[in-house]
């Protein structure tokens, strides 16, 4: 796993850092290109990890926003990687921000990696 230590990291998933337009398409790109392992509820398979519940949110407690957009980009979809757009990933992970029920917020989340290593992934609100 690509893991990057955020450096003044000042935003977290608690600040509304995507919009449900967005997390609608996201959940459009991931019935498409990311159910068939990781199931329509995010619920993970036999080799493949869920996307949510607390296995996930301990995996990503700590990192970035940018690291979870990096290991889209750059491993998913399992058989083809690299073949979303950069605007599809961010949606993708809009998507999974919304459905582990991170508050949603004006913006849309930010699909150039600088910016979302700055957006620290929190499990919880302390």
């Amino acid at each position: 796993m690509l893991r990057t230590p955020p450096q003044d990291t000042q935003r977290t998933v608690w600040d509304g850092v995507y919009n449900d337009t967005q997390a609608r398409r996201g959940e459009a790109v991931f019935l498409e290109a990311c159910s068939n392992c990781h199931g329509r509820s995010l619920e993970g398979a036999d080799m493949t990890p869920a996307l949510t519940g607390g296995a996930f949110m301990a995996n990503w407690d700590g990192l970035t926003v940018g690291d979870l957009f990096d290991r889209i980009r750059i491993s998913m979809p399992a058989d083809r990687p690299g073949s979303l757009s950069r605007q599809e990933d961010a949606d993708v992970v809009a998507y999974i921000l919304r459905f582990n029920e991170f508050p949603s917020g004006k913006e849309e989340l930010p699909r150039e990696v600088q910016i979302l290593k700055q957006i620290l992934f929190k499990a919880s609100r302390q």
